[in-house]
């Protein structure tokens, strides 16, 4: 028999939100889950799967029973010629960026943070930016999952094709995902090249930077024009880095923490630190170069709140200007840099937020610095008007205050999804607090 661990305690990576399942699982194998899914029957009790805990929602929470997959972290097969790599659920993608360099392969895509499961990653969209590129989900081409009633179902464009593009983007709640198969491209490193900008002139000439970097995004300032602009692209340079642990770290985190600390007392300064830091590290032009899993993956500093919404992408320069208004017409409200604006490829999984359209993801922050809330919630709620209004999509693993009535709104898929959750789980096993919300 499986045993579970009591008295744990669950926080996810920003310690926003947290839980005390009743018991805590580490499977190490697929009849261990099956066994802890009997139980949970037996015991009328839910179940909830959890990868690296990133998500800064309360997508992974419970009180019920708790599956962690890292145990079940094992690469299954690499086709060489198909460039394609099986992989367990729980394997993190750090470990596997590592494993594919060494078959000359990588993912043609990545987030900022790998220390997360593959399982997770699709669970809620993961993306990066880069418009010839979708979510990280569309590098998926085939996955198995096991059902509440025990099956296991086989999934791919060509096998159970409608539970395919659901499962891609699952939410956790239409099973436990056992594994993945990803696309993967040859290895390849990028050259990145930081440079400063201003809103207006990026926005202008959104199209033409859109089109001369294969990974283009950009960080804007609020309370401010300054903009700095990040081109990745395919070099065949040798690694290079500019890195300097004084500026990056001394500054880029540990005095930044400090005045963001301060100015939650002084809430005026917030307009001030992000113009200094802007002039400290962000005047420059920087270049670097290295492994492409090296160069997608970044530091995202210290503990946060992060909204990220997909609207479509002609909207970008109506959504930004409209939000650099909210904040210059009213004082009171900060916002910490930046807002980083990233660019996807529309697709076909169904709770995507990139379904059928080209998306701008549009992500704002508001750190804790030292673990101390910062008051957010004007600017909360009038990012989130803004994005409503321009047909935003929230991102799956953020905090958002959506219902099933907005997603009924937003996803034509939304329903098409919901019948096939019904059909694989109709008692509703892997529901949560926050999938409630979701779905009823």
């Amino acid at each position: 028999m499986v045993h579970g661990q009591g008295g744990v305690k669950f926080q996810n990576w920003a310690r926003t939100y947290g839980s005390s399942p009743e018991l805590y699982f580490q499977p190490t194998s697929v009849e261990e889950i099956k066994e802890i899914l009997d139980l949970a029957r037996q015991r009328s009790k839910r179940v909830k799967v959890v990868g690296g805990g990133h998500s800064p929602s309360d997508i992974a929470c419970t009180d019920d029973f708790m599956v962690q997959m890292g145990k079940m972290n094992k690469i299954l097969k690499v086709d060489e010629e198909k460039r394609q790599v099986m992989v367990e659920a729980g394997i993190l993608l750090s470990d596997l960026n590592v494993e594919l360099s060494k078959y000359g392969l990588a993912l043609a895509n990545l987030g900022a943070v790998s220390e997360v499961a593959a399982a997770g990653v699709i669970g809620t969209g993961t993306h990066n930016t880069g418009i010839k590129h979708g979510i990280l989900p569309t590098q998926v081409v085939a996955l198995t999952l096991l059902t509440a009633s025990g099956d296991i179902l086989e999934c791919s464009e060509s096998v159970n094709a409608e539970i395919f593009q659901a499962a891609r983007l699952h939410l956790g709640c239409l099973g436990v995902v056992l594994t993945i198969t990803f696309q993967c491209v040859p290895e390849f490193y990028l050259q990145e090249t930081t440079f400063p900008s201003t809103l207006q002139e990026v926005l202008d000439n959104l199209d033409s930077h859109l089109r001369r970097s294969e990974y283009f995004r950009f960080l804007w300032f609020p309370h401010s024009e300054n903009v700095s602009i990040i081109y990745q692209d395919h070099t065949n340079k040798p690694p290079s880095s500019s890195a300097n642990w004084f500026w990056d770290y001394a500054a880029g985190y540990y005095l930044l923490e400090f005045l963001l600390w301060i100015s939650t007392f002084l809430p005026v300064l917030v307009r001030w630190i992000n113009r200094f830091f802007f002039w400290l590290l962000f005047t420059g032009k920087v270049e670097h170069v290295n492994l492409s899993y090296k160069i997608f993956n970044y530091e995202c500093r210290f503990r946060q709140h992060v909204q990220d919404w997909a609207i479509p992408i002609e909207k970008t320069k109506e959504a930004l200007l409209e939000l650099k208004a909210v904040l210059e017409n009213n004082p009171k409200v900060v916002a910490h840099y930046p807002v980083e604006v990233r660019f996807a490829r529309g697709d076909a999984v169904l709770l995507s937020p990139c379904f059928q359209r080209d998306s701008c993801y549009m992500n704002i922050i508001m750190y804790r610095p030292y673990g101390k809330d910062v008051p957010r919630l004007d600017y909360w709620l009038a990012y989130e008007s803004i994005m409503k209004k321009a047909g935003g999509r929230p991102h799956w693993a953020k905090a958002h205050t959506c219902t099933r009535k907005d997603f009924e709104k937003m996803y034509p898929g939304f329903q098409k999804f919901c019948t096939i959750r019904e059909e694989l789980d109709p008692t509703g096993v892997f529901l949560n607090a926050y999938l409630e919300k979701v779905f009823y």
